[in-house]
Parts: structure tokens; sequence; C-alpha cells
């Protein structure tokens, strides 16, 4: 699996463009000062992220550090099992509410799962993007149910919308819904799969920020 060739700026920059988070947002949710974003992407300084920074755009955006320009992890595969490197997804520290909604301020990496990079590529997932939440309530049930890991493609949200299921933010809540284009430019469907739950036919996509496009779904066997 190739590195991030991406420049982390130029990453990041495209990355708020398509959650439509503006630089001054961005800079008061990691505690800095307004200018601080649009300095670091427009004139470079800093150079490069501090860490606790790093981490913190991260976890707000649901993407991997590597995409910011922190180090690409990887996990060798067991002695018995060798092959090409497996990508490890971050397993984020929170939960996407299939009811009313959950903040997602500078919460941290809770862990690591491997995906081979093949099934990845046969997802048309992009690795450089991926993270793994868990599923909060039962708005979605049956498609998806509480407690549930989900795997989120953040390098598909708004620029590629279509219908599916997504992760997205509204009233900076994060949430899991079905999404679906509406009639008229600009217009979309924000649909639970659960009908004791609320729609939403006609909404402005001003009205909510994709995240990105879930595209897997494990869950445990009770």
């Amino acid at each position: 699996m190739a590195d991030f060739v991406d420049d982390p700026r130029a990453a990041l920059d495209r990355l708020l463009t398509e959650r439509g988070v503006d630089y001054v947002r961005l800079s008061e949710k990691i505690g800095r000062n307004p200018a601080y974003i649009q300095q670091y992407i427009k004139r470079g300084s800093p150079r490069r992220l501090a860490e606790e920074d790093r981490a913190r755009i991260a976890a707000y955006l649901g993407v991997p550090e590597a995409m910011l320009g922190g180090p690409v992890q990887r996990v060798a595969a067991p002695a018995r099992m060798r092959g090409p490197d497996m990508v490890l997804v971050p397993k984020l520290a929170i939960g996407a509410s299939a009811g009313a909604g959950a903040s997602i301020d500078g919460e941290p990496v809770e862990g690591a799962v491997a995906f081979d990079p093949k099934w990845l590529r046969e997802l048309g997932a992009d690795a450089r993007a991926l993270s793994i939440i868990r599923v909060e309530g039962d708005s979605m049930a049956p498609t998806l149910n509480d407690g549930d890991d989900i795997l989120v493609d953040g390098g598909d949200a708004a620029a590629r919308l279509r219908d599916g299921i997504y992760v997205l933010r509204m009233d900076d809540g994060l949430m899991v819904k079905r999404v679906a284009r509406a009639p008229g430019p600009g217009r979309i469907s924000v649909i639970s799969d659960n009908p004791h739950y609320p729609s939403y036919p006609d909404l402005s996509m001003g009205a909510v920020q994709l995240v990105g496009r879930v595209v897997w779904t494990g869950r445990r066997v009770r």
C-alpha cells in the first residue's frame, strides 16, 4: 500500500471544504487563535501541526492522522501469513448516534483494526481516509443496530454524493443516516430506516455536513 502522497495542508484544506468547516471554526475547536489554521494552510506557519493539534483535528474530522502529516501506521502479517502490509484503520472513541446525535470534539483513537488492502480496493474505499466508529441507538435498525462498528470513508463525502448511508453532522451532533438526493438543486433527504424515528425529506445541503460514506459494518453475534 503506497504511503500518503497528499500534502497535509492541501489535504486539510480539501477536507474542510468537503465538510463545510471554515478555518476560524476549526481553529477555535482545537483551542487556537482564529487565524491559526489559515496561517498553517496558506502561509505554512507552523510548518507542521503539533501532535496534539493534529490528533484533535483528525478526531474532529474523522480521518487518520496520517492524512494530516502523521506517521503512516501499518501492521505486519503474522509469520505464518507473510504477504502485503495490512492497512491499520483507526477506531475512534466516539459513537455516531442513530438517534439524537453525539459530540465528537477532541475524541481520541481507542484502537485500530487491520484490513486487507485488496479487500478495501474492492470496496472502492480510500484507504487513506478510513475510520471506524460505533453506532449508538436504533433509528437505523434493522440496517444498523446499536453497538455495530461501521467503516467510514472520509474521502467519499459531499463531493461524490450519491444515495447511501453516511455519517453526518447536524447541529454539531454526529449521526448515521440514509441520505438521498431530493428534488431540486442542492436538496437532500436524511432518512431513518426505523419508521419510529423522524426523517427529513427535504433539506438544503448546507443544513448538514457529510463526514463520510459507510462502506461496511461489523457486528457481534448475540
